[in-house]
């Protein structure tokens, strides 16, 4: 009989106190006929999470704790370090992707048709409506992306993105904060890895609701998109 495959949710988790029993509680319930391992790596949270992390007891979860915060690329480096899985999906803390969109994100991979496959927010369904000059600044972020990288990327500050785990053996990532996402977009074009992408849901926070991006890491990703695409 074929080894059933694994699937490695790396978790990056950061004052999320609010949200984190509930994440893991979906993320336990998904729908997908893989066996699964929970690597949570918590970066160095200071408003109880920690706390709330330390009283979980399935034996498929780990926790990995940074002693000082260090950032979202830096705590998905530290998950994927620790991740045993064939295939390893990022999963966010906040409540704003919804485990329930495993299946399409793991078909494409499943099936033999992609190494790679990110979600994608804006395809017409049923999301949040929030900030425009986020959405405008995504846009302006991928279309750069898509200019230099020769792909045709929807989304690429997607948080969800799943990967072959052969594919993130190959990569050499150093972003800290999120400049993960076009980091990681510009590497696996690189490869020329077999991108899909796949509609999702997004239930998008507001700032008071405890969203952390700011226009800064937008300024930040551009930076991050010409660097890794003409100088790494």
């Amino acid at each position: 009989m074929p080894v059933p495959l694994t699937l490695s949710v790396v978790m990056p988790v950061y004052n999320e106190a609010g949200t984190i029993a509930a994440v893991i509680d979906r993320v336990l319930k998904a729908p997908v006929d893989v066996r699964r391992e929970i690597v949570i790596v918590d970066d160095a949270s200071t408003d109880g999470t920690r706390e709330a992390l330390a009283s979980l007891g399935a034996p498929e979860i780990r926790v990995i704790l940074h002693d000082v915060n260090r950032g979202k690329g830096a705590a998905i480096r530290t998950g994927v370090a620790h991740a045993t899985g064939d295939i390893v999906l990022i999963q966010d803390a906040d409540l704003e992707y919804d485990p329930r969109d495993y299946p399409l994100l793991l078909e494409p991979i499943l099936e033999d048709q992609a190494d790679v496959v990110y979600g994608n927010r804006f395809h017409g369904g049923p999301h949040r409506v929030l900030y425009f000059w986020h959405y405008a600044a995504n846009r302006a972020l991928t279309l750069l992306t898509n200019v230099l990288t020769g792909l045709n990327v929807t989304d690429m500050e997607v948080g969800y993105k799943v990967f072959r785990r052969d594919v993130l053996a190959r990569l050499t990532l150093k972003s800290n904060r999120f400049g993960f996402e076009p980091e990681v977009t510009v590497k696996v074009a690189r490869l020329h890895c077999r991108i899909y992408e796949v509609p999702i849901r997004y239930y998008g926070r507001t700032y008071q609701e405890g969203k952390k991006i700011t226009w800064r890491d937008g300024v930040a990703a551009l930076f991050h998109i010409l660097r890794y695409r003409f100088f790494d």
